[in-house]
């Protein structure tokens, strides 16, 4: 039987751990870990049952529906005010499920976090409290908030558990990648703030209750206007190219399990932010800006590969590999077809498990090797087969190999691109090829060929990292192989978008 508390359990569950840390004697180092994997544990559970329990037969509505009024009568609010509103439907679903694999595996990767382990994990289940809470609310109010909860740990969590990395020609320090991944995203945030209120005073109904606000017919220049503002400011978290550079370096400045949260869920809710507050609240601004759109998701991706082929750091080449990849979701969403939007959300639930794993698999390296220059390797397939195997696996899954996730987001992708901008899904196609090529030379560097005696003390993966890492795998080939519950779930929900043909 489905029920709103599910949702709100997935929201209160990690504040609770937070706050529960709090009490947890710091030198507890051991009672902290295993509290963080349990709360793991939990919350894929619950997102588990949230996705498998959600009901084809009523796709039309939102499920797992809880309200509790918070402000009313508060003047200018009217009668219903602000409410914690919360329900998934079929977009929101697998965000959901793809929240609970990633956080679980990254708290099992995070078992190795010794230095103030639990400060650590206390900002990593605000973060996961925010995420959760952006894939569940209807209601703007909240929604902000908790989209903010999501994005504001990262400064401390790269700032003080991060690395700085020096190159040949610059670099990096952790506290320069904490503040410019903050300023950033909390600048673009300003964005959504005007959005939003902008919305709530045209709707002049007195709520930021969103399934009230989707039914108001907005004024078509009002929808001109404001649809860039969801755009750029959801769009700068996705990735969207030019206001990408924070991204790479965020990952490379961040702890392993942080890279796997920032790529694999974060980035995800500014493509799930485009299509919630733009594309179903705007429909007539997002189909006179979608060209656009579709532009500068072309750009990421083309852009993104030549970058990531140009990289000689693990983490750099992934990171703008992310970038690439979040370029395809952007393609899909401004194609406005049944097919391309369907294929931008399996590629958001794609890119988070495949690029989740491939940071894990760096992370697993670098605590090692203390570098992640990719030519210092050679042969780690005879001292490390495990890792060479999850992390080859994840790399053909972003390649679009078939019998992998990204196999079947990509098709989806591109057939809706060839029907409504062909040149422009050619050179998606292009991207996909650079993308083997970095992808296969970085394999056949790092992985084969002769083996580098200097990493002879090289040991594979530990039992937590070894259980992270099959999770990841386990949904790459599931969806890969057997994609009905995600696309049943998707398509059900993407033709109620207004605008969507």
């Amino acid at each position: 039987m489905q029920t709103g508390y599910v949702l709100l359990a997935t929201i209160a569950l990690p504040l609770f751990v937070a706050v529960l840390l709090l009490v947890v004697p710091s030198k507890r180092a051991d009672l902290v870990r295993y509290i963080s994997i349990a709360t793991g544990f939990a919350l894929f559970g619950l997102s588990t049952y949230a996705f498998f329990a959600y009901q084809l037969a009523t796709a039309d509505t939102y499920q797992f529906e809880l309200q509790w009024t918070w402000i009313e009568n508060v003047g200018f609010l009217g009668d219903k005010g602000i409410t914690l509103h919360l329900g998934i439907d079929g977009i929101g679903a697998p965000m959901v499920l793809l929240t609970g694999i990633v956080t679980f595996a990254a708290t099992l990767i995070s078992a190795k976090i010794d230095y103030r382990n639990k400060d650590y994990f206390i900002l990593l289940f605000l973060l996961v409290a925010g995420v959760f809470g952006v894939f569940t609310s209807l209601d703007l109010f909240f929604w902000f908030f908790f989209y903010e909860l999501a994005v504001l740990p990262m400064y401390l969590l790269i700032g003080v558990w991060g690395s700085s990395s020096t190159f040949a020609t610059f670099a990096r320090t952790k506290e320069y990648s904490a503040v410019k991944l903050t300023m950033v995203l909390v600048g673009a945030s300003v964005l959504i703030f005007v959005g939003i209120f902008a919305v709530f005073v045209e709707a002049g109904i007195g709520t930021f209750d969103l399934p009230q606000l989707y039914e108001v017919q907005y004024d078509e220049n009002f929808q001109k206007v404001v649809f860039p503002l969801f755009l750029i400011g959801c769009g700068v978290l996705a990735g969207l190219w030019p206001f990408h550079t924070w991204s790479p370096d965020g990952h490379v400045a961040a702890p392993t399990a942080v890279s796997m949260l920032h790529a694999g869920v974060l980035m995800k809710l500014g493509a799930f932010g485009i299509i919630r507050l733009g594309m179903q609240l705007l429909p007539e601004g997002a189909e006179f800006w979608m060209p656009m759109l579709m532009t500068l998701g072309v750009i990421n991706v083309v852009y993104g590969a030549i970058s990531a082929m140009a990289q000689t750091d693990f983490k750099y080449m992934v990171g703008y590999s992310s970038m690439s990849h979040m370029g395809y979701v952007l393609m899909g969403l401004a194609t406005l077809n049944a097919v391309g939007v369907n294929g931008a959300v399996l590629q958001m639930f794609s890119h988070g498990v495949m690029t989740a794993l491939m940071f894990a698999m760096i992370g697993v390296l670098y605590d090692q090797a203390h570098t992640r220059e990719i030519a210092a390797f050679g042969g780690l397939v005879k001292r490390m087969p495990h890792f060479v195997a999850f992390f080859s696996i994840a790399g053909l899954a972003s390649l679009g190999l078939p019998g992998l996730s990204g196999f079947v987001a990509e098709f989806n992708i591109f057939l809706g691109t060839f029907q409504t901008y062909p040149a422009l899904g050619a050179l998606g196609i292009l991207g996909a090829a650079i993308t083997a090529v970095y992808i296969l030379r970085m394999m056949s560097q790092a992985f084969f060929g002769e083996e580098n005696e200097k990493w002879a003390g090289l040991k594979d993966m530990s039992r937590y990292e070894y259980a992270g890492a099959a999770l990841l795998l386990a949904f790459i080939v599931l969806m890969g192989v057997f994609p009905s519950p995600f696309v049943d779930r998707i398509a059900e929900t993407v033709l109620k978008i207004p605008g969507v043909s």
